[in-house]
């Protein structure tokens, strides 16, 4: 504030009664400013000036437009701006931040320091010259006008200027907005990242909808300064009846404002108070649905039916008790399948399937999309004969559908144990008919399907051990019987000889 010309020495009186001729048609929301903490005089033209603060109300505010009187009369709050006489974002976040940090203060060498530079900072070389010093150094100006207002306090006055200046200088116009970014693991949808990108300076709160920050259990962080980024959870309950899910975050930030809380007074002063800090939000969601993953599993029951097949009864679902659905809410298909093994006795019952077996069998499952979970029966061909007969199932992320993997753990591998007693049954041999009723000749169709060759012809041969031809035969076995006959007549009369001569 400068040191007003002579010519001017009449302007308070005139300023006066031109005050009291108009005071009437004050509006009723401006107010004068009052007298705040400093030092100097509390007039609009006096030979120190004031270097201080003006109270408006509860708030300190401070001089912004250097060489116009001291604002004594009615003052107009127009509340916060960043469009000011021209001033930078630069120049206007640098008074913002003294008159907020130091500003709002009773101690008077603190208010005449803030005062001092933030003149410096609209306008330094009007601040330097105004009361007549004629050098270029803020500190000698300083003490050029406060040996008159407060020489004992002109050294420390100028040493926290200084100060107050360098701390301005450092505050950069912060970025207001910003940026939120989710990412999702590759192998696991429910994991993944929140980023937040915003100024260094910033502060605030990030809420999640259908996760949680995977450090803190919590779906909201409070404290959250500048740039960093979050582990986060999307569990699959937060899924809607197992359909992908989309996870949202939103980010309310506050940084300190390139503006200030302007007053003016007609013909006077212009101020500037605290303005608060500049809020503002963001938000992201994924950038394409989480599916909801699961591990499906098996319990079986099988059987040997009439036809020699081995039939199994599989009963499927999900271990996380949710059965995932495409966007059109089909579900998700699985396909599994087992190997059938054949042994001559029932095996041990074990997690590791024998070396030395090879399958005989195959089956096959595919599960309904409209039905998902559930109950289904599939079978072998006829089995290849008796033995005991065991399958094994798997389940393998690899062998599914292309629009199926992705629903499945990363690298999801199921399998069943070797021989549990619900998946082995025994084919019994079954013993050739006991019934010794000729078997009919074969009908003449039978002859298409399986021809039956005739019998070879028999031709001679020589019986074993006898040297004797077939052609023989006959007469050889004549003979015999002749002998044969003869013999037993001797026999008869010799038996009755010998009952003669015992009686």
């Amino acid at each position: 504030m400068h040191r007003p010309p002579p010519s001017l020495r009449r302007l308070p009186a005139v300023l006066t009664l031109v005050a009291i001729l108009v005071g009437v048609a004050v509006a009723p929301a401006a107010h004068g400013a009052d007298r705040g903490t400093g030092f100097g005089t509390w007039a609009p033209l006096s030979r120190t000036g004031w270097h201080g603060s003006m109270r408006v109300g509860d708030v300190h505010t401070y001089c912004i437009h250097p060489g116009l009187p001291v604002a004594t009369g009615t003052t107009t709050d127009h509340g916060v701006t960043s469009d000011v006489n021209g001033l930078s974002p630069q120049q206007l976040v640098s008074i913002n931040y003294l008159v907020s940090t130091y500003g709002q203060t009773d101690d008077p060498v603190q208010a005449a320091s803030v005062g001092w530079a933030v003149k410096a900072i609209v306008d330094r070389d009007t601040t330097l010259h105004s009361w007549g010093y004629g050098g270029n150094d803020l500190p000698q100006a300083i003490d050029y006008i406060m040996r008159r207002a407060s020489p004992e306090n002109s050294s420390a006055i100028q040493q926290r200027t200084v100060q107050y200046l360098a701390e301005a200088e450092q505050i950069s116009v912060p970025r207001v907005g910003g940026q939120l970014t989710l990412t999702t693991d590759e192998d696991d949808p429910t994991r993944g990242t929140l980023t937040v990108d915003v100024d260094d300076t910033a502060s605030g709160t990030l809420r999640l909808e259908n996760a949680i920050f995977a450090d803190t259990g919590s779906s909201e962080r409070s404290g959250v300064h500048g740039s960093v980024s979050y582990p986060i959870v999307a569990p699959p309950s937060a899924s809607e009846d197992g359909r992908p899910y989309v996870v949202r975050a939103r980010g309310a930030f506050s940084v300190r404002s390139a503006a200030i809380r302007y007053y003016s007074t007609p013909g006077q002063q212009e101020s500037a108070g605290p303005a608060g800090p500049t809020e503002f939000e963001i938000a992201a969601q994924d950038a394409s649905p989480r599916p909801v993953r699961f591990s499906p599993r098996i319990e079986t029951a099988a059987r040997i039916d009439a036809r020699a097949r081995f039939v199994d009864r599989v009963t499927i679902t999900a271990a996380e008790g949710v059965w995932p659905r495409h966007d059109n809410g089909e579900f998700v298909v699985v396909s599994a399948s087992a190997d059938v093994y054949r042994t001559n006795a029932f095996p041990a019952e074990s997690s590791e399937i024998p070396a030395n077996l090879t399958p005989v069998a195959h089956l096959e499952l595919r599960t309904d999309p409209a039905t998902g979970a559930g109950v289904y029966e599939t079978s072998t061909t006829t089995l290849p004969g008796p033995g005991v007969y065991t399958a094994v199932w798997r389940i393998e992320r690899s062998s599914q559908e292309a629009q199926s993997v992705p629903h499945f753990v990363s690298r999801y591998f199921w399998t069943e144990r070797f021989a549990t007693p619900a998946q082995t049954e025994q084919l019994a041999f079954t013993p050739p008919s006991t019934d010794r009723t000729p078997a009919p000749s074969a009908s003449p169709t039978a002859s298409a399907f399986a021809p039956v060759p005739s019998p070879p012809p028999m031709a001679p041969a020589a019986l074993a051990f006898t040297g004797i031809s077939a052609g023989s035969l006959p007469g050889i076995g004549g003979a015999s019987i002749l002998a044969i006959g003869v013999g037993l007549v001797a026999l008869r009369v010799a038996r009755r000889r010998t009952g003669v001569l015992r009686a």
